[in-house]
């Protein structure tokens, strides 16, 4: 009867195996190649990883920059708007200005004469010959039998709440013929005093709304009263 070991038969094989692996292992060029391949293996993974990070800081920085465009363009139109409005602001208060001044210059011409009727009929015997506007001076000319008069007229001219201001006054006195006395034949007419005077001023239209303030007072009073604060006009004799 035949006795075979069958435990040291697969325990030769097995070992012829493993010297059979640990040579080849232990070959140079096996063990390049391995070192290759895991060399290789490790690079591609870490490229790998590389790229895939890459893509993701990608994607957030690509993101943030939109949204910080979507933010720049929302504060943009809000820019253009509130410029937009400030422009309609400035052209709404350009009109009102412009309207202003319109009406001022409007009622200027009209509160020139006003005022001067109610001056001339505070002072009797002042006779007004024209009046003449050159830009914002105004110019006066007549005559009074009285200087006293013509510097009354003056005065209250002041007294116009800033219509008119600046005053200076020039008189000249001359003799004239009075033609209102009927006279004798061959009998020789008296010739009586004259101051011509010549009113130059200010004139400032905003101020027309009260220019006409307080004349009346003042002409109960008996003589009107220079503005606060305001100089007397000067008399310039000649």
């Amino acid at each position: 009867m035949l006795k075979i070991n069958l435990l040291n038969s697969v325990t030769e094989r097995q070992s012829g195996a493993v010297a059979s692996v640990d040579r080849k292992v232990a070959s140079p060029t096996t063990r390049l190649v391995v070192m290759a391949v895991a060399t290789l293996l490790l690079t591609t993974a870490i490229i790998g990883w590389d790229v895939i990070s890459s893509q993701m800081a990608f994607s957030t920085a690509q993101e943030r920059l939109d949204n910080e465009k979507r933010t720049q363009a929302e504060l943009q139109t809000v820019l253009n708007e509130q410029k937009d409005l400030e422009q309609r602001i400035q052209n709404i208060d350009s009109r009102i200005e412009a309207i202003k001044k319109l009406r001022a210059n409007q009622a200027g011409p009209s509160a020139v004469l006003e005022a001067v009727r109610e001056r001339i009929a505070m002072t009797p015997g002042l006779y007004l010959e024209s009046v003449e506007q050159t830009g914002d001076q105004m110019v006066f000319k007549g005559n009074s039998p009285d200087e006293q008069q013509v510097t009354q007229f003056g005065r209250s001219l002041e007294f116009s709440n800033g219509l008119f201001s600046n005053l200076s006054i020039e008189t000249t006195r001359n003799e004239i013929t009075n033609q209102n006395i009927a006279l004798k034949p061959g009998a020789e007419a008296p010739k009586v005093s004259v101051i011509n005077f010549t009113v130059k001023c200010a004139y400032t239209p905003s101020k027309a709304a009260g220019a006409n303030n307080g004349v009346q007072t003042a002409a109960n009073q008996g003589q009107p009263a220079p503005a606060a604060g305001a100089a007397p006009p000067q008399v310039a004799k000649n």
